[in-house]
């Protein structure tokens, strides 16, 4: 693609504009085939999946940090020559889309029944497409170089086809299975949950005492309940073997109260005696230890709900009663039977739907599972083994090990429509239950065409637990499978470890016998300024577009990309938003003060070799040293610590003071020092441009775009390596003292209230001559930035009479100011300075009189604790020498 009008030319607006580079760059991007793997073939691979984000909806301020800590990595490593894939992506997510679908129905008084599945199934493809498209549409505004040719679907044609292939060889491995147990259901979406989809909240409730009398009249039993209404479906009350109290009520029956129904009194070690009464109710339809139970003791199991939670047939007189309604009905009528001893307030916690919010029931179904340990078993040893994954931060490893240790089996079905259909059919005359990787016409069992195919659907995690393989084309073993498979790193948030996370881990090994990527980094939420989970309920989330708007992409990437700490939650400011946006400009305004004293400099001019002023030295060394800890920080995943760095180096090194000092040559006469100048100023630039690249892709390809450069992109512009010829550790220590002395008589100044604009005289005595030779070569910065009448510099100076002074390291600087300051404020301005002088002095003499501290820290530390102490008493001792003076 041709590169935009007034590109690689020195004419900058006078101020930055987001939306126009916003508008200009992606799809300069896009449509130049930037994002796309496979163009360097001989490079090194490298891949992200895309944590893939559910079709229901817009796009949040989580997505937005989880989608910028992906893209910062992967623009990183497409810079430092890797064949870079980020595949992208998006999930059917089961329950939550057919929840909006059948929601958007119900507003025009029309069921999913009413449709029947096949027009339903309809409706929910062009949810999907609506919201596909928005989500794309956010990744651009976000400014993702995401791999768009190689996007995928949950419900794609070649992952719906390794869904199959998983689901048959489990069921062939016999670790899937069909069966009928105590699952987690939502009345309210009529599915079945996986335990790790419903939320535990505190509820105020109470605690029912009832009293079941014993049939021959001899006594009766008090048990306890939360769930009153559950009792209608009782079939024991079990006590334990040992308990005095009951042995001899062991083998007994009781009546049911209201119901009628005799019961058995059963003996079970499960029941804990010195618990309330040591008795307990036994529902094993309805509760997943009483359904345990109820197997030992070859109970009845008795439903009295229907799926919606209504109660049904088997509840008698209560049958129609939804279960809340239920629950008061019935303790009214226990209370009239006499039966209810006592009522007690009760804080406990009650399962909910994560999708729906509605309380969850304990419900005997039959669905299909998923035989965990065999799974877990494997996963366990790669980790214990040190073939595993690494988690960032490393504590999430024990997390992920506790749950997949004592992992319960993965009920897998879900009563919906949209989603992966279980490929298992029913032969309707022979009976006969096949699985099958392809659809089924005949029974091969007795020829029959009448087969109907299971009704449910899988969850929605049992396809996204083979994103990172499936997305790659498994189970053929195509040439992206071969290439970039396992991958590298999966940026996600920690609160989906146990969901998706963990499952991904176990069906790699499983299906691929490889880890699924090598690092998982673990971020934490956002939340909002005070610290609460944002929700739409507290009306406290953020749209990522909103932000964008009002301060465009890069802004909102580097506070959000740059605020955070591994696995720790992020709080989210405005003002950090805006503070990130003044750095965005500050950029800006630096680039384009440059660009100003470039004309006619091409990319062939660049020359950085030969005779450097100390500034150039300095501000390259910085430069390198920068680019070092940069990359390792990246790599660590440090990025709040990256962001820091990066602030520092462009804000105070470069802007503040390089390009200040480099004013002086591109204004002055000498040609050769101005084009020197000229040639360290576009390399830091086009460099400082590559680094703050990954984090504020829009600006930095703007202003990279107008200096000299080779190539298309900064996208494809090679990372910043250290160079050890750029190494000027003598530059760092000159300039170090320019600044010192700056600084000194800046804060004189404002101590004294001099503006910057009336002119000082000033006088320095260097503590040697190698410093007066540093002093000496670099004394136009100290007269321009200091702005003096007058400057004298000698290592015999006498110190003048009435003047404020200084001490800074290699040199003390007098500044006679007579008319200006009063005598007596400055005496107690330095003895201020002597406090902290001798806290300094003291804080360092305690630390090496440690002998903890002495005998194990390195060595070059306790020299450098050393260097310390005897610079601040020198200092010391030349302020007590200076307050004599001025008061002799």
């Amino acid at each position: 693609m041709e590169l935009k009008e007034n590109q690689a030319t020195n004419q900058m607006p006078t101020t930055y504009d987001p939306k126009a580079a916003e508008q200009k760059w992606y799809p300069y991007w896009k449509e130049g085939g930037f994002f796309r793997a496979g163009q360097r073939p001989d490079a090194k691979p490298f891949t992200i999946v895309i944590p893939p984000p559910n079709v229901t909806g817009m796009l949040h301020i989580g997505h937005a940090l989880d989608f910028t800590l992906q893209d910062i990595l992967i623009r990183v490593k497409r810079m430092q020559g890797y064949d870079a894939l980020w595949l992208p992506g998006s999930d059917h997510a089961g329950i939550a889309t057919q929840t909006k679908v059948e929601q958007k129905l119900r507003e025009s008084g029309i069921s999913r029944h009413d449709l029947g599945r096949e027009k339903f199934l309809e409706k929910v493809w062009e949810w999907k497409g609506q919201y596909a498209d928005t989500i794309r549409e956010q990744w651009s505004k976000m400014g993702l170089s995401l791999d768009y040719s190689r996007e995928r679907f949950t419900l794609d044609e070649g992952l719906s086809k390794a869904v199959r292939e998983v689901f048959v060889k489990l069921y062939e491995k016999g670790l899937i299975y069909r069966g009928k147990y105590i699952i987690n259901w939502d009345p309210a979406a009529r599915t079945a949950l996986s335990d790790i989809e419903v939320e535990y909240k505190e509820v105020q409730g109470h605690l029912y005492h009832l009293t079941y009398p014993l049939k021959d009249g001899s006594g009766s039993i008090t048990v306890a309940t939360t769930r009153p209404e559950t009792m209608l479906g009782d079939t024991a009350v079990a006590v334990h073997p040992k308990d005095e109290r009951y042995k001899d009520m062991i083998g007994k029956t009781l009546v049911l109260p209201i119901v009628g129904r005799e019961i058995p009194v059963i003996a079970d070690e499960y029941v804990e005696k010195e618990f309330g009464s040591g008795a307990v109710k036994i529902t094993p339809a309805h509760d997943p230890n009483d359904f345990e139970m109820g197997l030992r003791h070859n109970l009845p199991q008795i439903i009295v709900m229907d799926e919606s939670g209504t109660m049904n047939e088997f509840a008698g007189k209560y049958q129609g009663l939804d279960r809340s309604e239920c629950r008061k009905q019935i303790v009214n009528d226990l209370k009239e039977a006499g039966v209810l001893v006592k009522i007690e307030d009760h804080v406990h916690q009650v399962g909910h739907s994560e999708r729906s919010g509605a309380v969850v029931e304990p419900y005997l179904s039959t669905q299909w599972f998923v035989k965990m340990k065999p799974l877990a078993e494997q996963a366990i040893a790669a980790q214990k083994s040190g073939k595993g994954v690494h988690f960032v931060p490393e504590r999430f490893e024990k997390t992920y090990l506790q749950w997949i240790e004592n992992v319960r089996d993965w009920c897998i079905s879900r009563q919906l429509w949209w989603g992966h259909r279980i490929p298992a059919w029913y032969c309707e005359d022979c009976g006969e239950l096949h699985v099958s990787r392809e659809d089924l016409q005949t029974c091969s069992k007795c020829g029959s065409s009448q087969l109907k195919q299971d009704e449910d659907v899988l969850d929605t995690w049992f396809s996204s637990a083979l994103w990172p393989f499936s997305t790659l084309g498994w189970p053929e073993q195509t040439e992206d499978f071969k290439r970039y498979y396992p991958t590298d790193v999966l940026v996600t948030g920690y609160d989906i470890i146990y969901f998706w996370v963990a499952r991904m881990i176990f069906t790699a090994l499983e299906f691929t016998e490889q880890i699924p990527f090598k690092d998982v980094l673990m971020h934490g939420l956002v939340r909002d300024a005070e610290g609460k989970k944002m929700s739409k309920s507290l009306g406290n989330g953020v749209d990522p577009l909103d932000v964008i708007e009002r301060y465009g992409a890069d802004a909102m990437r580097y506070m959000i990309s740059t605020g955070i700490t591994p696995g720790q939650d992020l709080r989210f400011r405005w003002e950090r938003v805006e503070q990130a946006r003044n750095f965005a400009n500050k950029i800006w305004n630096a680039s384009r003060f440059a660009l100003m004293n470039l004309e006619g400099f091409k990319v062939e001019d660049i020359d950085i070799s030969g005779e450097l002023g100390t500034a150039d030295r300095w501000i390259l060394h910085r430069l390198n040293e920068t680019s070092r800890d940069i990359t390792r920080l990246i790599d660590a995943y440090e990025f709040g610590e990256t962001g820091r760095l990066l602030y520092n180096f462009i804000w105070d090194d470069l802007c503040d003071w390089y390009i200040e000092f480099a004013k002086l040559s591109l204004y002055g006469e000498d040609q050769a020092a101005k084009k020197k100048t000229q040639s360290v100023l576009v390399y830091v630039l086009d460099r400082t441009m590559r680094l703050i690249h990954p984090f504020m892709p829009f600006i930095s390809e703007e202003i990279w775009q107008h200096l000299p450069h080779e190539g298309e992109t900064i996208m494809l512009a090679a990372w910043p390596e250290y160079d050890p010829a750029l190494e000027h550790a003598e530059a760092v220590s000159e300039m170090n003292l320019l600044m010192d002395v700056i600084r000194a008589v800046r804060n004189i100044r404002a101590e004294v209230n001099v503006p910057m604009s009336k002119k000082i005289e000033l006088q320095l005595k260097p503590v040697d001559e190698h410093t007066y030779n540093i002093i000496e070569r670099n004394a136009d910065y100290i007269r321009r930035f200091c702005n003096t009448s007058d400057y004298r510099s000698s290592v015999s100076l006498e110190a003048p009479d009435k003047a404020m002074t200084a001490v800074v390291t290699g040199a003390e600087l007098f500044l006679p100011l007579a008319g200006l300051i009063d005598i007596a404020q400055e005496i107690a301005r330095l003895e201020k300075e002597i406090e902290h002088l001798n806290s300094e002095v003291e804080r360092v003499e305690k630390k090496l009189g440690n002998p903890g501290f002495v005998s194990k820290a390195p060595a070059k530390v306790i020299e450098e604790e050393r260097a310390k102490l005897a610079d601040y008493s020198d200092k010391r001792s030349k302020v007590i020498a200076r307050i004599e003076e001025l008061r002799g």
